[in-house]
């Protein structure tokens, strides 16, 4: 009987699709990074990518490392400093028991969040922000503002090429400079802001009206440390925009300002909470991301990525509007 033999390209697919399907389903409860790096491993380990390319690919990651570490330095201290849980102390006080206006206040909040820190700081940053303000407020059930949350993250990532970390992925070495990303993500991206606030409004509704809110809600203070941790990422978002507009890379200015924000910080605290932040960063994106370029990497060799962007070409010329 004739041993079966498989192409290397449907191998490297195959694998690509596994890998990718292990981060986003984490069979085991395991790690995303582990998917990721194991698919990148099996397609050197098969001879499907040679060591020197797959190295290649971890390299053309360089900027969004840097992007990440930057962003997750800034976030973790913002967090660690009371930043966000002051921020939505305000909306609960500034909703004046008020439900609805409470959860208007809390998507508007995690759309700025989103914007300016990624999708991945309101997820994971301002979500328990949000769960410890609407407890604080006495209110029965937290799960509509916690939805905002979730849903924020996906809607407002978009807006800049910082909303998203995954922006900075598929683009690469060929973002668009800010006026040309506006140009073409603005308005869609605030269509889908105002589509996701209607939808979560109109399936909440019910739960809101029957909401109370206190009104007089305890909120602590804002440290001195935190409201530099707030201008670091005030700054931060001023440069970064800067630096997209003149069609600049991202990683190297948000890794500077995330590192200043975080020593400046440290240096008033006198170094004290220096081990909690380094160990509470989550460190496991970088070889996630790692690993996704180096699977990028090998489906751009077997011409699959090209051969697909061909398709789309020649679609959204016959039928743009289908397309």
């Amino acid at each position: 009987m004739a041993a079966l033999t498989f192409s290397p390209n449907l191998a490297t697919w195959a694998i690509a699709a596994l890998a990718t399907l292990g981060v986003i389903v984490r069979p085991f409860s395991w790690p995303e990074a582990i998917w990721a790096v194991a698919g990148a491993l099996a397609l050197v380990l098969f001879g499907l990518l040679p060591a020197g390319t797959a190295w290649e690919g971890v390299l053309k990651g360089t900027d969004v490392y840097l992007f990440l570490v930057g962003m997750m330095l800034m976030s973790e201290v913002a967090r660690k400093e009371g930043l966000f849980d002051w921020l939505a102390g305000i909306a609960v006080r500034t909703a004046r028991g008020s439900a609805t206006r409470l959860f208007t206040l809390v998507y508007l909040v995690g759309t700025v969040v989103t914007v300016f820190l990624s999708n991945d700081a309101c997820a994971v940053v301002l979500t328990p922000a949000v769960y410890a303000a609407t407890r604080a407020a006495k209110v029965e059930n937290p799960l509509p503002y916690l939805f905002i949350c979730a849903f924020i993250a996906n809607a407002a990532s978009f807006v800049l090429p910082i909303s998203n970390p995954a922006n900075l992925v598929v683009f690469a070495e060929h973002m668009p400079p800010l006026t040309r990303w506006l140009a073409l993500f603005g308005l869609p991206s605030l269509l889908a802001i105002l589509a996701t606030y209607l939808v979560l409004r109109l399936t909440q509704n019910g739960i809101l009206r029957r909401q109370t809110v206190a009104t007089a809600v305890e909120t602590a203070t804002l440290s001195r440390t935190g409201i530099v941790a707030g201008l670091g990422i005030v700054a931060t978002g001023a440069v970064l925009i800067g630096a997209s507009a003149l069609g600049r890379d991202l990683g190297l200015p948000t890794f500077v300002a995330g590192l200043a924000t975080t020593l400046i910080v440290l240096a008033l605290r006198r170094g004290s909470g220096a081990v909690e932040v380094a160990k509470d960063v989550s460190w496991s994106v970088l070889p996630l991301v790692a690993g996704l370029f180096v699977l990028v990497e090998a489906l751009e060799k077997t011409g699959v990525l090209a051969m697909i962007a061909d398709a789309l070409k020649q679609a959204a010329t016959a039928a743009p509007a289908e397309t």
